[in-house]
């Protein structure tokens, strides 16, 4: 089945373009807030010109990377426009990355420059041509003179170049345009209900699309962006009362660490309109105490890099957890009005019927413009038509509500039968003890593979192994129950909050060979 949506074009956008209008328009307006300080579009505007000239002087041109290595920080956004307003694209590199894993990155890249704080400088290579934040950037960035390069831009060029998270392999670096980035602004206008008056906080690593690409929601309207460096509960609460944030996106995990902080209920949460959500599943319980804990909005949201973030969103109207649409938390949501989700039969390539898990598969102007240096990759997941193949599994009901069953490659099968993670999760978020959970696909000598859950159980709770899998047995056909259970106190998560099932798959399937699905 194929959701057909409108769509339209974003012609002209550029992030400098957008970056001057702002200035133009809304010069002495907050833009970005970190720690004790807040800059407005106006300085914002002149610190990336700097930048951009400094960039210019040392050979950066159209075309051209630059990298940059930070926790979240304003400085991004500096080196974000500053390359931007010269036809560059920019590279945020991840700094929880051992120090091969980043060289293989700047490999593979070849950023003319690379920006990175102090405290990550050892994981570069000693050769590498950097910039160090701090007192050595500022100096860099106040030798030049505030002057807009005033490049034209195509908006068809690189704006950023965000490599994936390695969940599922080799990272490759997604290249994403300025006209891809144009849909952000009208996707916080009209489904992150924000405007010119929002106060949006990210958590979310910059270096992530969930950081820099959900940033540009609020930025786009003229907005107050909030940064923190750390995901710490404390210091999210604290700039959501000192800021009076209206619009935060989270993953469930940190939902959860907020719910469960002791200083949630004397922390003013008044000013909060809606909470984003995404990256896992949300359990119904879980969600009851979110919504009662925050008295807001909740919204969930699918996305990916590779379609320049948000692509599907459940409405805050469709949450009616305890209520006769309560079904409808299971699934993400519906296709956002510009672009076209289809289910499709990996097999056939048709679309899957109503109810039938396939592969979700999007079009618009969303889509990346490819894998840097990879045109087998690229070939492989923009195919004809202009689909972008996602890699998840899914099923479309006749409303056209998407309801997740994982990874294509995630996929359990056990004795013939394929089993969807996703499902089984979301049985054992049910109870009122699951904090956390993964399922993940163990050697079998009967089976092939057989289910086992990972569980973090709520805090102060005690679950034994027999009462939950009995639990999953009244819930689920046995043949997708887990078959063992082991209790976790933290599930490995990378810096988006997906959580890495190949690590946890990989002690059980040492020596072995897995079957790709």
């Amino acid at each position: 089945m194929t959701v057909h949506s409108g769509s339209s074009t974003a012609a002209g956008f550029t992030l400098a373009g957008m970056l001057r209008e702002l200035a133009a328009a809304r010069p002495h307006a907050p833009a970005v807030s970190f720690e004790d300080r807040t800059i407005d579009f106006a300085t914002l505007h002149a610190r990336s010109s700097q930048v951009a000239q400094a960039f210019r002087r040392t050979g950066v041109g159209e075309g051209d990377r630059v990298a940059i290595l930070d926790k979240n920080a304003p400085t991004f956004y500096d080196v974000v426009f500053g390359a931007a307003k010269l036809g560059a694209a920019t590279i945020g590199l991840n700094f929880r990355l051992a120090a091969p894993e980043l060289a293989a990155i700047l490999a593979d890249a070849e950023p003319k420059l690379t920006v990175v704080a102090p405290e990550f400088r050892h994981l570069l290579p000693a050769e590498l041509d950097v910039v160090e934040l701090g007192d050595e950037f500022e100096k860099w960035r106040a030798a030049e003179q505030p002057d807009d390069p005033e490049i034209a831009v195509d908006p068809e060029a690189v704006a950023l170049q965000l490599y994936s998270s390695g969940t599922t392999g080799k990272p490759k670096g997604a290249m994403l345009t300025h006209a891809n980035l144009a849909w952000t602004p009208r996707m916080g206008r009209e489904f992150y209900g924000m405007s010119s008056e929002s106060v949006n906080l990210v958590p979310s690593p910059l270096f992530h699309i969930g950081g820099v690409g959900y940033g540009l929601t609020t930025m786009g309207q003229g907005g107050h962006t909030v940064l923190v460096r750390d995901v710490d509960p404390a210091a999210l609460l604290e700039a959501i009362a000192r800021h009076g944030v209206t619009h935060t996106f989270v993953v469930p995990s940190v939902i959860q660490m907020l719910v469960e902080h002791p200083g949630l209920p004397g922390t003013d949460l008044s000013s909060m309109v809606r909470i984003a959500y995404g990256g896992a599943p949300m359990g119904e319980a879980q969600l009851l105490r979110a919504i009662e804990a925050f008295g807001c909005d909740f919204m969930g949201v699918y996305g990916m890099t590779e379609t320049t973030g948000t692509v599907i969103a459940l409405d805050p109207a469709d949450h009616d957890p305890g209520g006769p649409r309560a079904h409808l938390l299971r699934s993400v949501g519906r296709g956002l009005p510009w672009l076209s989700v289809r289910v499709v039969d990996p097999v056939s390539g048709r679309d899957s019927p109503i109810g039938t898990v396939g592969e979700i598969w999007v079009r618009g102007g969303q889509n990346m413009a490819g894998y840097w240096k990879q045109p087998v990759l690229t070939a492989d997941a923009l195919v004809e038509g202009g689909w972008l193949r996602t890699g998840d599994a899914a099923y479309l009901d006749s409303e056209g509500y998407v309801y997740m069953h994982d990874r294509i490659k995630d996929m359990i099968v056990s004795g013939g039968e394929n089993i969807y993670p996703a499902e089984v999760e979301n049985t054992l978020y049910g109870h009122p003890d699951v904090s956390e959970v993964a399922v993940i696909g163990v050697p079998s000598v009967k089976w092939g593979e057989t289910v086992k859950a990972m569980v973090v159980p709520r805090s102060g709770a005690t679950i034994d192994e027999p009462a939950l899998l009995a639990w999953t047995r009244d819930r689920l056909a046995h043949y997708k129950c887990p078959t063992s259970i082991d209790f976790i106190d933290l599930l490995p998560r990378n810096a988006s909050g997906k959580i890495l099932k190949h690590q946890l798959r990989a002690p059980f399937w040492a020596g072995r060979e897995r079957a790709v699905h």
